[in-house]
């Protein structure tokens, strides 16, 4: 794959007509799939059995929001196969089946076309994946590239005129994006909410910074795009309509990304929480130089923020500055950790592992790091080069990608592969050993979670559905994870005294977030979990067991 730097920087542009509501002549039937998640770090699904009806982690917003764009006068079905499969009679039923998914899910992409094809049935790739690779999807009848906009007008009516499968490819890429502000509310209304880990809602995209590995500002661009305050709630308010899952999650690349946007914004949120008597926790990805607007932070605080993901990658000045994250040189990492953690928000961190300037002594440093910002979780991933990002680049030209299914990176290090990964290992399976990473989780329970806004005991958060969701929770930890785990012991030392203060918010945080954390390390240690989120290495799928 070659291209230049000037094809990634061109802008698309924003309609700045308005959208012409296409009416369609012809009845049709939309079969909307986004395929499974290979199990991750990130997916949190140890904790699954734990919850009762969970299933996922969060809803994939892209084709919901696809599914509420299609004309009114269409059928349309959504099926996220990490609830359940698509079978057989899904396919039967429907004219057209749409697909949607990142770089992680190629093969279940595929998979979903060769099933809709041995149907009859015409598809449709659209979403980041195809977006940045159209190559990786050549079976496909129709390829939808870009965002929301033209392309997605043109591919309705597409459909509406022919729905018999092409003799050839056929490509409609997005010239004119449609702005966010006239983006529809997803369509919650086809999910069960109550299934999910997390809600999740966005409120820009887009991100000013252009960190190496990153693909966000070349997919998205640089100037964050925004929907107006009131579109969010109106996205919250659906949102509960269709279930809580307790705590909704803010997926913009950069929720900070527009400071004066942010600050409009907050203000509506604390409304909306003070009204329906805060029903949710919210959390969102920012960069660590939040910590210098103690503004914004104290909204946050009062919006009820109780967790901020920050790309730290590394604690390693010179490493920061030869990936340009100089963002987090701007003020002391440890420093802008403790400040976060002053207005009750817990921060997740991800670190990258395998950088150039990595050397034996890399994994020392980071667990010292761990150690001292006393952050629970940390998702510790091997690098990884990406499509449309400066590393992707950078890499191709020093002849140092490398495309083996055996290797859990694309990335030729430069230290030896086998050393780095097991430098990755050493790091994460000591991380999360139960004793260390409960320490880290009793400093925030003392020092973090008693600095958040206490919250009325409303109707909303005491609801019968909550009680119930709780008291599951709470009896699965105490009997699989108090009796049957192996670190019992550990987990005795952190409940007892929660039970007995009537901490339980904070006891079943730390005991479902933990046990994923330990369970994952361990699979980490014999071999059976990856290196990267992107990982090469085909493993073969599995049941979460407790």
């Amino acid at each position: 794959m070659t291209a230049t730097l000037k094809d990634f920087d061109r802008l698309i542009p924003e309609s700045t007509t308005g959208r012409q509501r296409y009416f369609p002549r012809n009845r049709r039937r939309i079969l909307c799939v986004f395929p499974r998640y290979s199990r991750s770090f990130g997916t949190l699904h140890h904790a699954y059995p734990l919850m009762g009806r969970v299933r996922a982690f969060m809803p994939p917003q892209g084709i919901l929001l696809v599914a509420a764009y299609l004309p009114d006068e269409w059928e349309v079905r959504f099926i996220d196969e990490n609830i359940r499969p698509a079978r057989k009679s899904d396919y039967r039923w429907a004219d057209v089946v749409i697909v949607s998914g990142m770089h992680i899910q190629r093969s279940q992409i595929n998979r979903i076309n060769q099933f809709a094809h041995e149907a009859g049935k015409i598809t449709v790739v659209g979403g980041p994946s195809v977006s940045g690779c159209p190559e990786y999807y050549p079976d496909f009848d129709i390829l939808h590239l870009g965002e929301l906009g033209d392309a997605t007008d043109e591919m309705i009516r597409y459909l509406d005129e022919k729905c018999d499968r092409p003799s050839t490819q056929v490509r409609f890429e997005t010239k004119e994006r449609l702005p966010l502000s006239e983006f529809p509310t997803p369509a919650y209304n086809l999910i069960n909410l109550n299934q999910y880990f997390l809600g999740n809602v966005q409120f820009s995209s887009g991100c000013p910074y252009r960190c190496e590995f990153c693909d966000i500002p070349e997919l998205y661009g640089r100037n964050p795009r925004l929907k107006t305050p009131e579109q969010v709630l109106r996205e919250l308010d659906a949102m509960l309509a269709a279930g809580n899952p307790g705590a909704i999650y803010f997926v913009d690349d950069n929720f900070v990304g527009d400071r004066r946007a942010t600050t409009k914004l907050l203000p509506y949120l604390i409304d909306w929480q003070k009204t329906n008597g805060y029903p949710v926790q919210f959390a969102c990805e920012a960069t660590l130089n939040l910590a210098q607007s103690p503004k914004l932070l104290e909204m946050m605080r009062e919006a009820y923020f109780c967790t901020v993901f920050c790309g730290i990658e590394t604690p390693e000045t010179d490493a920061l500055r030869s990936i340009s994250k100089q963002q987090n040189l701007s003020i002391p990492i440890l420093d802008a950790v403790k400040t976060l953690n002053s207005y009750g928000m817990e921060v997740v961190s991800g670190i990258i592992m395998g950088l150039d300037t990595d050397t034996p002594d890399t994994a020392d440093r980071i667990l010292e790091f761990i150690r001292l910002s006393n952050i629970p979780m940390l998702t510790i991933n091997l690098l990884h080069a990406l499509p449309r990002t400066p590393l992707w680049r950078r890499l191709e030209q020093e002849g140092r990608l490398v495309f083996d299914e055996n290797r859990e990176s694309n990335v030729d290090f430069l230290m030896p592969y086998e050393d780095v990964v097991e430098m990755w290992r050493r790091c994460i399976t000591t991380a999360y050993e139960p004793e260390f990473l409960y320490q880290r989780f009793a400093y925030n329970l003392e020092h973090t979670y008693p600095n958040r806004i206490k919250v009325p005991n409303s109707p909303a958060r005491t609801s019968p559905a909550n009680i119930r969701k709780g008291l599951t929770i709470l009896a699965n930890l105490l009997v699989r994870v108090g009796v049957f785990s192996h670190y019992r012991r550990t987990f005795w030392q952190m409940a007892y005294p929660k039970l007995k203060s009537g901490n339980i918010e904070g006891l079943i945080h730390v005991g479902l977030v933990g046990h994923h954390l330990i369970k994952f390390a361990q699979e980490c240690l014999t071999g059976d979990e990856s290196a990267s989120f992107y990982s090469q290495k085909l493993k073969q799928p599995k049941t979460a067991k407790l």
